[in-house]
């Protein structure tokens, strides 16, 4: 495993909208690797394979020791329910920056396993707002496009004094 550079805000290519992956082989489980020690680094709960430059659709969350690391190839949310939840978000491409998003409660959502094994499930709480912030970062979507244009600006100023 090794620890990869972190992109940082507003870098360009947290904007790129990633590649379904296709090829399910060692170079994608050293990446899945890669992630988990990096994210646990940058201490994050989740880090797809935009946040160090690699452009394909891979999440790698790890909530807790209890629930383990959780791996999702190609995840695409199916539904959300109808009921919303404000989550504290932030990123691990923008430390020390969070702020509170509303977001669906529940998702049910299909994604592959590292050996390409098709699954669907359901999920709520934290773990549902964890999986919709990953899938918008594969879509392109920084988690500050979540919110009002006067949070966002005050959160990238912020940013902007506390950059080195």
């Amino acid at each position: 495993m090794a620890i990869r550079p972190i992109l940082r805000y507003p870098h360009p290519g947290l904007k790129t909208i990633c590649e379904p992956v296709t090829v399910f082989d060692w170079a994608l489980r050293r990446l899945a690797d890669d992630l988990l020690e990096t994210m646990r680094v940058a201490r994050g709960v989740g880090i797809t394979a935009a946040h160090v430059g690699v452009f394909l659709r891979v999440v790698v969350i790890e909530l807790n020791k209890v629930d383990g690391v959780r791996t999702f190839i190609n995840p695409d949310i199916i539904s959300v329910s109808d009921e919303l939840m404000r989550q504290t978000e932030g990123s691990v491409s923008m430390p020390g920056v969070t702020d509170e998003v509303t977001r669906p409660r529940a998702v049910r959502f299909r994604y592959q396993d590292i050996n390409g094994v098709q699954h669907e499930e359901h999920a709520d709480g934290f773990l549902a707002i964890c999986i919709q912030h990953e899938v918008d970062q594969l879509d392109g979507i920084f988690w500050l496009q979540r919110l009002s244009k006067l949070k966002r600006d005050r959160l990238i100023r912020k940013w902007e004094k506390a950059a080195p």
